[in-house]
């Protein structure tokens, strides 16, 4: 991912954050998602194998688009608490991030 729309993406989840429109931690992030309460789930690339594929499989099931990006220093600083997998729950916050060119790119 490019340095500036990395840089934009964690500025956009830090405001999300403030907006109290980011749930943290796996098994809030799991619960939302059962809910089918979140909009796009971000875990970070240095997540444990098994943590990613619970949270995959989870949301393949329940039809929320998943991510995996950023380092979890990388994601804790913007969010400001030590966190690998956040869940948006916003749908202005996640179109934002799913429109940025080279959002996406990463996940491949």
């Amino acid at each position: 991912m490019e340095e500036l729309v990395k840089q934009r993406a964690l500025n956009l989840l830090g405001m999300a954050t403030s907006a109290r429109k980011l749930i943290s931690g796996e098994g809030q992030v799991i619960q939302s998602i059962q809910r089918q309460k979140g909009n796009l789930v971000i875990c970070t690339k240095d997540c444990s194998a098994n943590t990613v594929k619970k949270i995959k499989n989870k949301c393949e099931y329940y039809e929320i688009p998943f991510v995996q990006q950023f380092e979890t220093d990388e994601l804790s600083l913007a969010i400001g608490k030590r966190r690998s997998i956040v869940l948006i729950d916003d749908r202005g916050f996640t179109k934002s991030l799913l429109k940025m060119k080279g959002f996406n790119d990463m996940n491949e």
